[in-house]
């Protein structure tokens, strides 16, 4: 099979000495200096990166011409599943409903209230016809009609119910402008706030808003009070560990703000009482390397989730608010090693844990008397999550589950009387019937004898032959576990006769936080060598072949696409890696990026320490590329991508074009339009949805046919 020609790449001098090691990167020059200016101002890129960029982005199009039907296909496929319009069930607080719906065809959310008298569940049979009890507080279409990129972080009424609030991004950047608006006359009420991570929250008066400042290398530094009558900020706390992420919330009861700072191991958070917003704030507890916590009050004290005494898994303490530090607090909700405590909410008389075990999500509720019941199943293949609440004086708990083949569900439950409807359910206008498709959860075996969690799916008619194609979806990394959710873009592979797997390997916290913990810093290679155990496990157990496997991760899940393909070429039909971190050593020897110093406690100090160096040296995916026969395999990423920079997949397909030896073209795809998170907007992101599944399907017939 013959390809177009590749963009030939320049390789420039560049010499780089560490800690006693030289290492030479011929592409460093992808990487453009004024990358701060860039992130706000996207023509301000080099020429010459900006071409070679536009050459490698018609070079993947010409390439993928042949699949251009097929992804039209998928596209239209995929866009029947979403309904033109949809609603999602209102949130009441006091006298209001709050909502949000996609208008007829919207790209775009619309935000908008009904008197609560008025308002009825906006469910799947609901109308989402605009009439005189709708009150719309923000249309995103029409920000977005004027924008290539729209995001909004988030969104939310004043206490005294006058005013709206939005934090948006037009550049995919991530750095914010907040605007605050009049609900009754739609007008701007204050000067709009420039340079924000995206958080805020208001005080109970309504008059202030507090919010979080983003400085020039992209970190979250200080917390403001904006008065929203004068339009003016006053500082309230700032971060100067380089190190801590800085972010800003609300405890449920409405009583208290948080201003949290944290690393991947210690955290600490600062509370002001929302009635008194000129307050100056006080920490709870000191940050103490290793010791992390996060408050909620409750009934007049302070619960705390806490990894503290060697509660690895995490647990629920108390303390009284007056004094709120580490010798005051009493157990609460014990700990159980493997039952890791994602998060936990509180109402005015119950307190409700998120919980996972073994790679199940489980709700668990507790009354001020220490009764406890659990929520749902607890033992099927599915997701439980908790969905927003407004109000704190109720015994009503929204909580959502879906599965793989199980359109997600909103629930409403009563917690006194332990019963619930269902308030929508997920719908696909053109049809899907959750019994055609059949979910498993299965093992790999680590060679240190782990059992890795894998969660497959396939349609019923699917043969287990070894015939079928397999998207391979891995991560593990952050402690973020992968839980198996539903989404209908995924039918188009899974109805063609592919499976789909998630690898719930080491990094995450699938199996509580030592699952994670096993799987990083210099414990990094068992979250790569988990993954090819799954792969390996599939199949032995013929759910695919060897080459019919696309291996397919985002972000940190793409550092695993890239050391996987290093290691193991020779099992993976096609690799998938979007926004990938594949250029650990260089990033993480770079204090001036955004996440730099956070990570450190994640992957090591390559400035500092050498055994960190030389261990991120052995699997860097960028650093160890050799000569050998490479799958073929897509890269993409965006311009304006604060997280992952546009040149570490720019670098990484460059230097694996050098070395591949074989005939399989290594494409990348740059979003000049976008950043971490791809296009915005529901329809775009089905576009690039379908380019990857066209991509896949094309990879495995290749090199299948190759083979």
């Amino acid at each position: 099979m013959s390809y177009p020609s590749a963009p030939r790449t320049p390789k420039k001098d560049h010499t780089i000495e560490q800690l006693g090691h030289i290492r030479h990167d011929h592409y460093a020059w992808l990487k453009d200096e004024n990358w701060q200016n860039i992130l706000v101002n996207p023509a301000l890129l080099q020429d010459e990166i900006a071409q070679h960029l536009k050459e490698e982005n018609a070079y993947t199009e010409a390439v993928l011409a042949d699949t251009r039907p097929l992804q039209e296909t998928l596209f239209e496929e995929m866009k029947v599943r979403l309904p033109p319009k949809d609603n999602f069930p209102p949130y009441p607080d006091g006298p209001w409903e709050y909502y949000r719906r996609f208008p007829e065809e919207g790209q775009y959310i619309l935000y908008a209230r009904k008197p609560r008298t008025a308002a009825k569940h906006v469910g799947e049979n609901s109308s989402d016809k605009s009439d005189e009890d709708e009150t719309i507080l923000l249309d995103v279409n029409a920000i977005a009609r004027e924008e290539n990129y729209c995001h909004i972080s988030h969104a939310t009424h004043s206490p005294d119910h006058l005013c709206f609030a939005y934090a948006l991004d037009t550049q995919g950047s991530e750095n914010y402008q907040i605007f605050v608006k009049d609900i009754t006359t739609q007008t701007i009420l204050s000067p709009t706030i420039e340079n924000c991570s995206g958080a805020f929250t208001f005080g109970a008066d309504s008059r202030y808003l507090f919010w979080v400042y983003r400085n020039k290398n992209g970190r979250s530094t200080r917390v403001y009070r904006r008065d929203i009558a004068l339009g003016t900020d006053d500082l309230v706390y700032e971060e100067e560990d380089s190190g801590f992420f800085l972010t800003l919330s609300k405890t449920s009861s409405g009583q208290w703000i948080i201003i949290s700072t944290h690393d991947h191991d210690t955290s600490e958070t600062w509370l002001i009482p929302t009635r008194h917003p000129l307050n100056i704030p006080f920490c709870v507890e000191p940050r103490a390397k290793g010791l992390q916590y996060d408050v909620q009050d409750w009934g007049g004290r302070l619960i705390i989730r806490t990894n503290c005494d060697e509660a690895v898994d995490f647990k629920l303490m108390e303390a009284p608010i007056t004094t709120p530090s580490r010798p005051f607090w009493k157990n609460f909700y014990s700990h159980k090693e493997g039952r890791y405590l994602i998060d936990f909410k509180v109402f005015s008389h119950y307190l409700v844990c998120l919980e996972r075990e073994e790679a199940q999500t489980r709700i668990t509720i507790l009354d001020k008397k220490g009764n406890s019941h659990r929520v749902g199943k607890g033992n099927d293949l599915g997701t439980y999550s908790f969905d927003g609440s407004l109000e704190y004086d109720t015994d009503e708990l929204r909580y959502g589950y879906q599965s793989p083949s199980v359109p997600r569900q909103w629930y409403s439950y009563k917690m006194s009387t332990r019963t619930q409807i269902l308030l929508k359910e997920q719908t696909i206008p053109s049809g899907h019937t959750p019994s055609d498709y059949i979910t498993v959860r299965l093992f790999a075996y680590a060679a240190d004898g782990e059992r890795i969690p894998i969660t497959l799916t396939r349609h019923k008619d699917t043969p287990q032959d070894g015939s079928a194609p397999l998207l391979l979806y891995g991560y593990g990394s952050y402690g973020y576990a992968i839980d198996p959710v539903f989404s209908p873009s995924t039918l188009s592979l899974l109805q063609r006769g592919w499976c789909y797997a998630i690898a719930h390997v080491r990094g995450g916290s699938e199996k509580g936080w030592r699952w994670f913990e096993n799987g990083r810093l210099m414990k990094k290679k068992n979250t790569f060598t988990d993954f090819i155990s799954c792969a390996e496990y599939l199949i032995a157990e013929q759910y695919t072949a060897k080459k019919r496997i696309v291996a397919d991760g985002r972000s940190a899940g793409g550092m695993l696409m890239g050391a996987i393909t290093n290691l193991r070429p020779d099992l993976f039909g096609g690799i998938i890696a979007v926004v990938p971190f594949v250029d650990v050593l260089n990033t993480m020897s770079d204090a001036s990026l955004p996440l730099t110093p956070p990570e450190w406690p994640e992957w090591g100090n390559p400035l500092t320490d050498p055994l960190a160096y030389e261990y991120i040296a052995s699997y860097s995916p960028y650093d160890n590329i050799t000569s050998k026969d490479y799958p073929p395999i897509l890269a993409m990423g965006g311009l304006t991508d604060p997280r992952v920079t546009y040149w570490e997949p720019a670098k990484w397909v460059a230097k694996l074009r050098e070395y591949s030896t074989s005939p399989h073209p290594v494409l990348l795809k740059i979003n000049m339009e976008a950043g971490h998170g791809g296009s915005s907007g529901r329809y775009k992101t089905l576009q690039e949805t379908a380019l990857l599944y066209a991509f896949a399907q094309w990879a495995v017939s290749s090199f299948h046919t190759d083979s």
